[in-house]
């Protein structure tokens, strides 16, 4: 992590308190993995949606979970579909698919010669990497064999890396809402910071109503 932003997470954390925005944080696990746990335990009882472009949280995809990616100005839920269409394969194969052909806003390096089209058709005729690699003597073309053969490591690798870690402790939704702002303290905190703005937006701004409780 460079120095310039662990120096600003404190800070983070302190504005995320006094706008009353929810944050959880534990050593070890990243945003992406809180999100996945959150989606699966609540989409049971209410639909989920997840904003983000990341391509990871496809494997998520079910009928309770869809997707919204805030750069696609159809705002178009995606769904199993949508994957489908998007990838040629369904949200469980995502990881494997992914495996196969990299991550470069991730830094995941896939195998050579295996683009999202050549991934797919493997997929499509083994279902899984584990099948692939049990099988491997049956894909056809000796140098996509050797490149795979020779990338088993990295794509078991990427595997772990790209598959979301489910597993975390149950988040209550009320731990999650929002809560009113705290304007005195964000405006201490944008006098300290120098963000003149924002401060001249706060202290035109409404005082907020009492939170009430409804029974």
């Amino acid at each position: 992590m460079p120095a310039d932003l662990e120096r600003q997470l404190d800070g983070i954390l302190h504005y995320l308190e006094a706008a009353g925005i929810a944050s959880l944080c534990r050593p070890g696990v990243e945003a992406d993995d809180w999100i996945a746990a959150i989606a699966r335990q609540h989409a049971p009882r209410l639909p989920v949606v997840i904003a983000s472009s990341d391509k990871d949280f496809m494997q998520l995809v079910s009928e309770r979970i869809g997707i919204l990616n805030p750069n696609d100005k159809t705002e178009k839920i995606w769904g199993n579909d949508e994957v489908r269409t998007r990838t040629g394969v369904a949200p469980e194969q995502i990881v494997d698919w992914l495996a196969l052909i990299g991550d470069s806003v991730d830094n995941i390096p896939g195998v050579v010669g295996v683009g999202p089209k050549t991934a797919t058709d493997l997929l499509r005729q083994f279902v899984t990497v584990e099948n692939l690699y049990a099988r491997l003597a049956e894909v056809k073309s000796e140098k996509l064999r050797a490149n795979l053969a020779g990338a088993g490591e990295v794509v078991r690798r990427n595997q772990r890396l790209i598959r979301l870690r489910e597993e975390q402790p149950a988040t209550p939704l009320e731990e999650l809402a929002g809560r009113p702002p705290n304007a005195e303290r964000l405006g201490a905190l944008y006098s300290q910071w120098g963000f003149r703005t924002l401060l001249a937006q706060l202290q035109l701004a409404p005082p907020q109503p009492e939170q009430g409780v409804l029974l």
